[in-house]
């Protein structure tokens, strides 16, 4: 029988020929138990061409400076935090850094509202801490654990979603690069190379505030929006690429021109104004992502695949517009009523879109 083809592969191993290339091309310092230098990490997460003409495809576009920071952070003994609103490529940027310099993204922590210490710390196997009491053996160890045993980057998701005092139990795994294991007298020491990456937004519901003494232990490396139209355009293109590969969809289905309008309009009401500056505008509720952005063309690419003429056109991006803005079915509607009457109305080269949308408002 032959294995199943996963729908989404871990960035080490969807990219395992670059970082193989990168490897062997690496000539740089390289910090114990990495396995590139951190000039290769960066080389790998921003794109390049080496020396023997291997291409590097960008795993992040936008100001190189804040890869190099974050990196060069997880050189020092301080953890990274990587903050912004949802769908600034944070959980992205910190699996591509991990399978980069660790070789294994997958220790990982997702975060929320009701975890528990123990997801940070470690577990028990209760049938066999009731047979043979607390043991090495019976300890369940979480991945944070794991990472400190291997020498490798651990990833905390959606950090603020976890509650405040089970936050805290990464104050002594950070500070004192120990885990301490009262039930066997003993702890765990965090072996060189251990760092770790955590990730959170400001705009979720269900914020936990960082402890002052927790977030001491991290630095903080904002990631922002794409700069420009044609920087956000270029990464929805990538990834609609990606993604539509993954769900076997062709990538003429995703026009480029219709990811430009998409773009256009999620950068417009996200900023309060058009892209000439001349009206201004009324921003809905929703963060309006790139990451939206991205979700919103690849349903449109399923629909026009499979019950459309094969290309994306306005009726297949209209529905996912609407749910990606509207969502306070009163506010966020008005304001997204008002934008169709004001600017996509009058945009001659629009009108199909301005039909689309509003045959389903």
């Amino acid at each position: 029988m032959s294995t199943p083809t996963p729908i989404r592969a871990q960035a080490e191993d969807a990219y395992r020929a670059e970082l193989e290339a990168l490897r062997a091309a690496d000539e740089h310092p390289c910090p114990t138990n990495w396995q590139l230098s951190p000039w290769a990490v960066v080389t790998y997460i921003m794109g390049g061409e080496l020396e023997d003409g291997t291409e590097i495809t960008p795993k992040y576009y936008g100001n190189r400076r804040i890869i190099e920071v974050a990196v060069a952070t997880l050189a020092t003994d301080r953890a990274l935090l990587l903050t912004g609103i949802p769908g600034t490529a944070k959980t992205w940027v910190s699996e591509h850094l991990a399978a980069a310099i660790s070789g294994n993204s997958k220790r990982l922590v997702q975060g929320t509202a009701g975890m528990a210490e123990e997801a940070l710390r470690y577990g028990w196997n209760y049938a066999r801490l009731l047979a043979e009491g607390p043991s090495e053996k019976a300890m369940v160890p979480s991945p944070v654990m794991t990472a400190m045993q291997k020498g490798s980057i651990a990833r905390v998701e959606e950090l603020t979603r976890i509650p405040s005092d089970v936050q805290d139990a990464l104050i002594t795994i950070l500070s004192e690069k120990a885990l301490p294991v009262p039930e066997l007298n003993t702890e765990v020491r965090a072996v060189r190379g251990f760092n770790l990456i955590a990730t959170a937004n400001d705009r979720d519901k269900g914020v936990n505030e960082l402890s002052s003494a927790l977030r001491r232990r991290f630095n903080t490396v904002a990631m922002p929006l794409p700069a420009s139209l044609e920087e956000e355009v270029e990464i929805v293109k990538q990834r609609v690429a990606q993604i539509g590969d993954s769900l076997e969809l062709p990538p003429q289905a995703a026009p480029v021109e219709e990811i430009q309008r998409l773009v256009t309009i999620f950068r417009e009401l996200r900023s309060g104004k058009t892209q000439d500056g001349r009206r201004k505008l009324k921003s809905p509720s929703s963060t309006l992502s790139t990451a939206e952005a991205i979700s919103v063309v690849n349903s449109g690419q399923a629909l026009a695949v499979h019950f459309g003429s094969g290309a994306i056109n306005a009726s297949d991006i209209a529905g996912g517009l609407l749910g990606a803005i509207v969502k306070d079915p009163v506010q966020d509607r008005n304001i997204w009523e008002e934008y169709l009457e004001t600017v996509v109305k009058e945009r001659k080269e629009w009108q199909d879109l301005y039909e689309a949308s509003r045959a389903i408002l």
